[in-house]
């Protein structure tokens, strides 16, 4: 089995789980609270990275063979937090730049945004803190302290964006499952928007959890025009899972 076949049916495998979802309500901020950092497990409700995360999970199980409660759950802290161990808020990997970059770092994502001709961007990531009344756990001052540290430590770095101009000429480089992430045109923040590419037919479309459909759904626009005709997005990211462990 070849490194191409793989891949290939890695994607075939995380759409198909993804579509098991659709029609499954969008909720914002499930994993959003006061108390001490928890895993928490939601397969009623998603918003656009816990609906990613929890997909790749179910993922991993099937690839492994270990398809049980216990071993999703560890799949999905392997996946969720920095270097896969819950030490409180601040170990949740909030930011998708900082999440894609650990899940590389452990083996499980390739970004392919530079090869495929995406430019550095660098910006100052500092929403959370500029906006620490949204997110309950940043009144603690330890948390708070450590999540600036996550942000000073992200704005230092280059992430490379796909221009909204160069979505047509390399869709065909975009393969079903691949992950695709939306910049944010917002001031302090990396990515808007998350969910996996799927190719049906000749379009390629996006399989989200929608807050504006409500629901876990394929996009009816193609991957190229959702892009286009929101303002908020600069450009896409695009990672794709590599399991070679």
């Amino acid at each position: 089995m070849g490194k191409g076949y793989n891949e290939f049916s890695y994607g075939d495998l995380i759409t198909e789980i993804g579509c098991l979802f659709i029609n499954r309500p969008y909720k914002d901020g499930t994993l959003e609270g006061p108390d001490k950092e928890n895993l928490i497990v939601n397969l009623s409700a998603f918003d656009c990275m816990t609906f990613v995360e929890t997909v790749l999970s179910l993922a991993l199980c099937a690839i492994l063979g270990k398809i049980s409660h216990h071993e999703f759950r560890k799949n999905l802290t392997l996946i969720r937090y920095r270097n896969g161990k819950i030490d409180g808020y601040s170990s949740r990997l909030h930011y998708f730049i900082d999440w894609l970059r650990n899940n590389e770092k452990k083996g499980f994502l390739t970004d392919l945004s530079r090869q495929l001709g995406g430019e550095p961007k660098h910006k100052k990531i500092n929403f959370m803190i500029t906006h620490k009344k949204l997110y309950p756990a940043l009144g603690n001052k330890t948390q708070l302290k450590k999540m600036h540290m996550v942000e000073k430590n992200l704005s230092r770095k280059f992430f490379h964006i796909i221009g909204k101009n160069k979505i047509n000429f390399l869709k065909e480089k975009i393969r079903t499952g691949d992950i695709i992430a939306f910049a944010a045109k917002h001031e302090g923040l990396d990515v808007a928007h998350v969910g996996f590419a799927l190719w049906q037919g000749k379009n390629l479309r996006l399989l989200h959890a929608s807050s504006k459909e409500g629901k876990v759904t394929i996009s009816k626009k193609t991957l190229s025009n959702y892009l286009k005709s929101n303002k908020k997005f600069t450009g896409i990211i695009v990672a794709r899972f590599s399991y070679y462990h």
